[in-house]
């Protein structure tokens, strides 16, 4: 009896090099990209430039790893499996931001920009956000700060959609290809949330949806960025996949467990975006 021919491997699947600091608690940082890139069917790599120590209730310390360190992780990963995109997290300092910088080549570039923890400690040095503004951003598919970030990197007070629009205008103006400021923050509304997309092309989209209440809330912008870098690397359309994004992020914190003392963690396992509900409106606002 013949042997039978090996089954034909499965087509390889959107990659992406998630580059940003490593929660112990898995909540946040490249656990919580790993766990959202896994659940969203892409191959997720990592290139850790921070170790943290922290857990629901905050960041107790951060030991970063040199940028030499990081940038050779990232080329052991694009040298040989390669990116689609390259989604970057807490980059803590001017060094690692320029490693990255240096790196970028072909592979499309989500930068969520990791500056403050919630109590307030610093997690990208003030010379790296300069770097950050400088270097990466100009490189930029997808920038995604929530309103206190946006309003750090650009200066723009923000209190409603408008401030979120002449904010995102700022960060267009560097070079960034499309700026999603997330709504969470936005004063004045206790029912929905509602983020802007706006590209350099002009285009502008609303995506609202239901205020999900929840103490669940750790790691929600590492998981919305890898989310929406899932959609750019499998090649929807940036409209789509911030969309998609979203409906998943909704579906990860209505299923999130009570963990921890604090901001619990999301349940990334099996956060169907398709049953997510609420879903975003996606209308676009020509400008």
């Amino acid at each position: 009896m013949r042997p039978s021919s090996p089954p034909e491997p499965p087509p390889a699947p959107a990659r992406v090099l998630a580059v940003g600091g490593s929660d112990p608690s898995g909540g946040a940082g490249i656990q919580a990209d790993l766990k959202t890139l896994t659940a969203l069917g892409v191959f997720g790599a990592t290139a850790v430039t921070a170790i943290t120590v922290q857990n629901t209730c905050g960041v107790t310390e951060v030991m970063p790893i040199p940028a030499s360190v990081v940038g050779a992780q990232m080329d052991a990963v694009l040298d040989d499996i390669g990116a689609d995109v390259i989604k970057t997290g807490m980059l803590h300092n001017i060094d690692v931001v320029r490693a990255v910088a240096a790196r970028v080549g072909r592979a499309a570039l989500v930068v969520d920009p990791v500056i403050l923890a919630s109590d307030g400690r610093e997690l990208l040095s003030r010379d790296g956000v300069r770097a950050l503004l400088e270097e990466l951003v100009p490189r930029a598919a997808l920038v995604t700060p929530n309103v206190p970030e946006a309003e750090h990197l650009t200066g723009v007070p923000i209190q409603d959609l408008e401030g979120a629009g002449r904010a995102a205008e700022r960060l267009l103006a560097l070079g960034a290809a499309a700026v999603l400021v997330k709504g969470g923050h936005l004063p004045g509304n206790e029912e929905e949330v509602t983020d802007l997309l706006r590209t350099v092309d002009g285009e502008e989209y609303r995506f609202s949806g239901p205020r999900i209440v929840t103490r669940a809330g750790h790691g929600t912008g590492c998981t919305l960025a890898s989310a929406i870098a899932a959609g750019v690397a499998e090649g929807l359309t940036l409209r789509d996949a911030v969309q998609r994004g979203r409906d998943y992020l909704v579906a990860a914190l209505r299923r999130a467990p009570i963990l921890g003392r604090g901001s619990g963690p999301l349940w990334h396992p099996n956060a169907d975006p398709e049953g997510a509900g609420g879903e975003p409106s996606g209308d676009p606002r020509a400008q």
